[in-house]
């Protein structure tokens, strides 16, 4: 049979797959043996899979196949990071930023080509959206990436803050999530993966109720609507008090918060009036604050604020008793930071993606 007849294997959904081996008679725990052998093993051929049956093994040959995104380049940062520009199989790029710390080391993956948003200070708005990532290929960058670093660099968090929109691409994420999490796949902790949104409320609101405590990051960015619709135009459908008071009933896990990320931008959203404003809004919620002073690219115009402005900020918030830390800039020599990721031979070879 034709590979482009047969499905990707990675991504697809445990229940679905113990359903169809139930259609072919054979019993529930032959999928956990399945996913095993993929997600643990990182067996990439049925014929590999030697607790499973012969015949077992021909029919999966035979629907299925498996199949990591291809890492087309390696971008070297000086401070250690590493940027992957991926190949997908319609021919569309991505990118993901691994970033190595002291005690962790953090994948930074994209859910969609491009974006629709167009927040003003992020390059990946510039290409409007080209398209959604599958699940397989949301779980392939850290598949594929792991796959290619030693042990002692291999990935211990991850979050979801590359290209796009995560809530944007609602169902293949939540099905990523899934099984990362799931101790029968990918045994990755809740802990140590974060969802990072700009604030879609309605999908923050449907996605309560999806039981995936993985941390939850808001790119908050602004004290008032009127900068926020400015910088981030999804803030004119769900305005700030709209998107924080769906926050405050968000069904946190004793002793979790949820962060809120806000890019520091010179002039336009750090004078102390906004240090003041964010600390009166995030009242009541059990939150923390990263800082990230603005990464900048060749399209904007927008510049980070003197040291001195940015440790003012965060002097006043801890003043309110808030958990505040500056962001690291990783990567900012590679375009691999916050903001920065635009897949670059993408915007050279325009290929368009199919929703």
């Amino acid at each position: 049979m034709e590979k482009s007849q047969l499905i990707n294997l990675i991504g697809i959904p445990e229940a679905r797959l113990k359903a169809t081996l139930a259609e072919w008679g054979i019993a529930p725990y032959r999928a956990l043996q399945v996913l095993n052998w993929i997600y643990n093993y990182q067996v990439e051929r049925f014929d590999e899979m030697t607790n499973l049956s012969k015949d077992l093994r021909g029919r999966l040959a035979r629907h299925y196949y498996v199949e990591l995104p291809k890492i087309a380049e390696q971008t070297f940062s000086k401070d250690g990071t590493i940027k992957y520009l991926f190949d997908l199989a319609n021919g569309s790029q991505v990118e993901s930023v691994w970033m190595p710390d002291k005690k962790r080391n953090t994948l930074c993956i994209s859910t969609q080509v491009g974006c629709r948003l167009a927040c003003s200070f992020c390059l990946t708005g510039t290409l409007g959206l080209k398209g959604n990532l599958s699940t397989a290929e949301i779980i392939g960058q850290y598949m594929a990436v792991n796959r290619e670093l030693p042990k002692v660099d291999q990935i211990t968090n991850i979050v979801f803050m590359g290209m796009g929109e995560p809530l944007d691409n609602y169902q293949p994420v939540c099905e990523a999530l899934r099984l990362m999490t799931s101790p029968r796949a990918m045994r990755i902790s809740n802990r140590r993966i974060t969802l990072s949104t700009a604030g879609l409320v309605d999908k923050i609101e449907q996605f309560k109720n999806e039981n995936l405590p993985v941390n939850l990051a808001i790119s908050l960015n602004a004290t008032e609507d009127s900068t926020r619709n400015e910088i981030m135009p999804i803030n004119k459908k769900y305005p700030i008090r709209v998107l924080l008071d769906c926050l405050r009933s968000y069904p946190l896990k004793p002793t979790r918060r949820i962060t809120f990320e806000y890019v520091l931008l010179k002039g336009i959203n750090d004078t102390p009036g906004d240090a003041k404003r964010l600390a009166k809004l995030l009242h009541g919620i059990p939150s923390k604050i990263n800082l990230i002073p603005f990464n900048g690219f060749a399209e904007s115009d927008y510049q980070a604020p003197a040291e001195a402005a940015i440790l003012a900020f965060q002097k006043y918030l801890l003043s309110k008793n808030y958990s505040v830390f500056i962001r690291k800039n990783r990567g900012t020599d590679i375009l691999g930071a916050c903001g920065q990721l635009a897949a670059r031979s993408f915007k050279e070879t325009s290929v368009t993606v199919s929703s």
